[in-house]
């Protein structure tokens, strides 16, 4: 996200006008705006001229609008779009003050959002989007026999980029050349959506993830394709391709690539891989001493009251809260745990790490020392 200009006081009003450039600026944005702030931005309105003859004609006009916002309606992460539904506050021949109006913010399209508090939440999310160093930048070719998803893992979202699906006959009998054909018409395809959306001077690293020997098949037809068409961008980042078994090539295994270790080891610093490695700690906690570990909104207020939260997990969705309340109350136990010295990871919905969050409250917290009368507590 580039911030044009910051112009706002912490804990206080303020606006800050910003471009979005990639879409996961659009995702901090939809997780940035809330009911109640004012956004401002250049959108195309269909409006009716009067005609010389009498008539009528409708005409897209540019136009500049502030809406209050009463709805962050949706967010199209395929499309790179966010819409927010509200009413109009700025004087406008054409858009009446009061008047409902969608802004779709896009891409490269600049705009002002204003908040009357921003929280201590709101400014990190902005910090965390301002930073071009957070993003995780990794490939993931997850495999089957006839299967392959292309993904990106980003700094908030795992983007799917392609599916192929190709029918491949069986390995024995009559059928073997029709199988070995097959096989290399889909690892061709592969092949080709890899090229298309994998760039090496973005991504870290790259991984080819099966179960059985479908990655070793892959691996090989792509270094030695790469040889023979001269593809520079394999040759030359041929380190940085990683074979990881999965159980599937289905998208759920994602997190088993996430969870390996030379995957680990080169994507260590970003926020995908922490994500992945404080759930997994927590869990641990969960399994091996059970009283120093909780989840649920209720036994995680108790503990955080009792000053023994050390790391508190807790997924963005929660904090996309029409009742200003409620998002409220959770901002003052992230600030709460960190005035005690503890530490907050707030974790994205949109990968496979909040996903399972979410599926446990979407509140967690490990502890500092064990709370065992906590189970008593009704959730």
């Amino acid at each position: 996200m580039r911030i044009v200009r910051k112009d706002l006081v912490p804990d206080g009003p303020g606006s800050v006008k910003m471009v979005p450039i990639d879409s996961d600026d659009l995702w901090f944005a939809y997780n940035l705006i809330a009911p109640g702030d004012s956004v401002m931005a250049v959108t195309l309105r269909k409006v009716l001229r009067e005609m010389a003859s009498g008539g009528r004609e409708a005409e897209r006009l540019k136009l500049k609008l502030e809406i209050k916002v009463e709805e962050v309606a949706d967010y199209d992460k395929e499309g790179s779009l966010l819409r927010i539904r509200g009413k109009n506050i700025l004087e406008n021949e054409h858009v009446k003050i009061g008047a409902f109006h969608t802004l779709e913010l896009e891409l490269q399209r600049p705009f002002v959002l204003r908040k009357d508090v921003w929280d201590s939440l709101a400014l990190e999310m902005l910090q965390q989007a301002s930073d071009p160093g957070a993003s995780a930048d990794l490939a993931v070719v997850l495999m089957q026999e006839g299967l392959a998803h292309i993904l990106l893992v980003g700094r908030s979202m795992t983007f799917t980029r392609s599916r192929i699906e190709t029918s491949i006959p069986r390995k024995h009998g009559p059928a073997i050349a029709g199988y070995e054909s097959a096989l290399n018409k889909f690892f061709d395809n592969v092949l080709r959506a890899f090229l298309k959306h994998v760039d090496f001077n973005v991504v870290r690293c790259a991984v080819i993830a099966s179960p059985g020997f479908t990655k070793d098949q892959f691996h090989r037809h792509l270094l030695l394709e790469a040889e023979r068409k001269q593809l520079r961008p394999i040759i030359e980042n041929k380190s940085r391709i990683i074979l990881v078994h999965t159980s599937s090539g289905y998208k759920h295994s994602l997190r088993e690539v996430l969870d390996a270790p030379n995957v680990m080891n080169m994507i260590k610093d970003t926020k995908a891989a922490l994500e992945v490695r404080i759930l997994k700690d927590f869990y641990n906690m969960l399994s091996n001493d059970p009283s120093r570990a909780c989840y649920g909104l209720k036994h995680v207020e108790v503990a955080i009251e009792r000053l023994a939260v050390q790391t508190l997990l807790i997924t963005d969705e929660l904090f996309r809260n029409s009742d200003i309340t409620r998002r409220q109350k959770y901002v003052n136990l992230v600030n709460s745990v960190k005035g005690s010295g503890g530490s907050v990871h707030v974790f994205s919905s949109m990968h496979v790490s909040g996903e399972q969050l979410a599926q446990i409250t979407g509140i967690a917290a490990i502890l500092r020392f064990p709370l065992p009368d906590l189970e008593d507590i009704e959730m």
